[in-house]
């Protein structure tokens, strides 16, 4: 009997999480809501312990075929005056591999190629309506959601997997036996039913399948602010345009990050204290006396272009990742802020640990049990790192001119030891290595 495995959700832990469980022998399917591929405008710092579990699933060369090198870095006030300067490369030395950044569609797009033929599925709705235990399968309802549901074109593009699966209407009647693991049914009212001995929820920071069956895990939280994400052409002569920077004012941080095909992937967040802006023209005139390129850069844009969300994050994982043989990963289990540059990094570690602890012959049978490891070796990990992230995004909003004052000058006085501070805060970030 071929065991299957069928991972709701199609963004980063999702289809990494398929490739993952492929390669451990499973037979994987990989459903997603969208119905068409579409591009996200934005980039993604790949950072050290990501690389390697990229690394883990058979992409490390060609995620080196693709990404940029983060080269100079540091903080920066508005007027353009450096706090902290300093040389990414050093964390090859320390941590074995260097941060890499690139376009998140390019790496959604590497993974969905590495699935196998006619693993990923668009245009459907799915809901887990059995979570299934040691005897019997877990159930999916899947329907078409926009359109028939069909294998994707891999063109390095992505369907927006945030988006939120319709709930199904309850666990079924009858409890099938074990020997009809995998075995496909349609129900009366013309939706499939999927059985799995494994289900990977990977929907999403409003994930139906985490607030259905986990009904005392904290929902998503506001982090104080908004985001705009954006992808442009580098300034033509602008002073620091190719250079990667953070900028800090009062409740505002502006990231600058170099892409490998010479563009530009910027960010801005806003604390809600201090106002946010109702519209992009609005924001572009806020900035307007920041130092260069940032006023350039956010001219050259077109507003439609431009990614704008709150930020959102959960304040607490739930107490286990795993209920019968359903398991949490990604945004699903540990939104986390993106101060830390994490959140799609953990969402890669999630899914090569889940390949390692429920692959390589593990039996239908003992799924569960190696589910409930996997949750036990995540969850501390992926917990320590959200309310670091979410700290850190407490100081970055700082909007009092007494605390910002502070913060500036300690950053100022640290620099020197910067590189060497840093690496000591995020060692226990960046050194992952994968289980083997």
């Amino acid at each position: 009997m071929s065991a299957r495995a069928v991972v709701v959700g199609g963004g980063i832990g999702g289809l990494a999480s398929g490739v993952a469980l492929s390669r451990g022998g499973w037979d994987v399917t990989v459903l997603e809501r969208a119905g068409s591929l579409e591009p996200v405008g934005a980039g993604i710092a790949v950072a050290p312990n990501a690389v390697r579990a990229l690394g883990a699933l058979g992409l490390g060369d060609r995620l080196r075929d693709l990404a940029a090198l983060q080269g100079e870095v540091g903080l920066r006030r508005p007027d353009g005056r450096w706090l902290v300067r300093a040389n990414a490369s050093a964390a090859s030395a320390r941590f074995g591999d260097q941060t890499l950044v690139l376009h998140r569609a390019q790496l959604v797009g590497m993974l969905a190629d590495a699935l196998p033929d006619g693993a990923l599925r668009l245009g459907v709705d799915a809901a887990v309506v059995d979570p299934g235990d040691a005897g019997r399968p877990s159930r999916v309802r899947v329907r078409d959601a926009v359109g028939q549901g069909r294998d994707v074109e891999r063109d390095g593009v992505i369907g927006r997997g945030g988006d939120a699966p319709r709930q199904g209407d309850g666990p079924p009647d009858g409890e099938p036996s074990q020997d009809r693991l995998g075995v496909d049914d349609r129900s009366p009212d013309g939706a499939e039913e999927i059985q799995a001995a494994l289900v990977v929820a990977a929907d999403g920071i409003d994930s139906p399948t985490r607030r259905r069956w986990w009904p005392d895990a904290p929902g998503p939280v506001s982090g104080g602010s908004t985001a705009w994400r954006l992808v442009a052409e580098a300034p033509p002569g602008e002073p620091g345009g190719a250079v990667g920077s953070e900028t800090w004012g009062r409740g505002i941080v502006v990231g600058i990050v170099p892409l490998a095909d010479g563009r530009l992937y910027s960010y801005v967040s806003v604390a809600d204290a201090t106002g946010v802006p109702t519209t992009f023209v609005e924001l572009r005139q806020r900035l307007a006396d920041w130092h260069a390129p940032i006023p350039s850069l956010l001219a050259s844009v077109d507003p439609a272009a431009v990614l704008c969300h709150e930020l959102r994050h959960l304040p607490a994982p739930p107490a286990s990742l795993v209920t019968g043989r359903v398991a949490l990963v990604g945004d699903a289990a540990h939104a986390m802020l993106p101060n830390v540059g994490q959140g799609g990094c953990q969402a890669l570690e999630d899914a090569v640990v889940l390949g390692v602890r429920a692959g390589g012959g593990t039996s239908v049978a003992d799924v569960p049990a190696s589910l409930w490891r996997w949750s036990d070796e995540r969850r501390p990990r992926v917990e320590k790192i959200m309310t670091l992230s979410a700290r850190t995004a407490a100081m970055s909003r700082a909007i009092s001119p007494a605390v910002t004052t502070v913060r500036d000058l300690g950053a100022r006085l640290t620099g020197p030891w910067s590189e060497a501070l840093g690496a000591w805060a995020l060692r226990g970030v960046l050194g992952w290595r994968p289980p083997t």
